[in-house]
């Protein structure tokens, strides 16, 4: 806390939702991340499913009660990193001093610049390390969709009956993306579904294939449920042999189309030191609109 600013942390996310709702739907885009899950977990907890107990999310506040950042901690992995949304300096400074104070060992740090930095920063001058990047990421919206050259094949629904490879494809999609980032293949810690959430999204209809003319599944596109309006596509995946065709072009452009006309705007992140998806998301019609980071502290 400082003398302008107020920091809450709650470990209830309808709690979450009721104080950050009009912070979350003032800037939708920028807030996807933190609404879709918070909006994810507040289902699970009405269903009777039991979160972790060490979960929260944050309200930061300015003196007139205004609501001006917000952030989260609610990743499965480790170092379990929590994600911050845009904030004062001061907040994100002030973040790092309250994690410091309640004993919260804080190894990694995501989200929005330089909120991200500020934090791990004051992180690393507190408990020790130093920051170093895990990875670059760029949030970007649809702006007008320009179709790619049409390939062959179609767009499909994923199936209940296609869970295995969904699960499959959603774990394969993040080492591959590391080693075209020119990472070491599991360099990047990340979530992937596990069976039940999967099975959730396939019967909300967002997972999709493009399948061949054979009709064989040959790539993978997924979706989130829209929150304030706002769809985020991903992970988008190809396997390796069957790069370089068009599925993904196509499968996006496709399913950012149906997306739309169930009147979404449409988001996605991509790696920054991956060409390959730029260029392509790019030439779709997304431009950036926030730049994000995912920092560790080493040592």
């Amino acid at each position: 806390m400082t003398a302008a600013l107020t920091l809450h942390f709650c470990t209830d996310p309808g709690e979450f939702l009721a104080a950050a709702e009009a912070y979350l739907a003032a800037d939708p885009v920028v807030g996807t991340v933190v609404a879709t899950v918070a909006q994810r977990m507040a289902t699970r907890r009405a269903e009777g499913v039991v979160l972790p107990g060490d979960v929260w999310w944050l309200v930061v506040r300015d003196a007139s009660g205004a609501v001006v950042g917000a952030a989260m901690r609610t990743a499965p992995f480790a170092p379990r990193p929590p994600f911050l949304l845009p904030m004062p300096r001061e907040a994100a400074v002030a973040l790092a001093r309250a994690w410091h104070r309640r004993g919260e060992r804080v190894r990694a740090v995501n989200g929005a610049l330089p909120a991200v930095r500020d934090c791990a920063d004051e992180v690393a001058r507190l408990d020790g390390g130093r920051v170093t990047v895990a990875q670059h990421t760029r949030l970007h919206l649809l702006d007008h969709l320009t179709p790619p050259a049409p390939v062959p094949g179609a767009l499909r629904a994923a199936t209940t009956g296609d869970v295995d490879l969904v699960a499959a494809w959603f774990g394969a999609f993040m080492a591959d993306a590391d080693e075209q980032a020119g990472r070491p293949r599991g360099t990047s810690a990340h979530e992937t579904p596990d069976r039940a959430e999967l099975l959730r999204r396939i019967r909300d209809g967002r997972v999709w294939f493009w399948t061949d003319e054979s009709g064989a599944p040959v790539h993978l596109t997924a979706a989130n449920p829209t929150s304030f309006g706002v769809a985020r596509v991903g992970p988008v995946y190809t396997p390796p042999e069957q790069r370089g065709r068009g599925w993904a072009g196509n499968a996006v452009a496709e399913v950012s189309r149906r997306l739309t006309a169930e009147d979404a705007r449409v988001c996605l992140f991509t790696d920054q030191a991956n060409p390959v998806s730029n260029r392509l998301y790019a030439r779709l019609g997304f431009r950036p609109v926030v730049d994000m980071a995912n920092l560790v502290l080493a040592g």
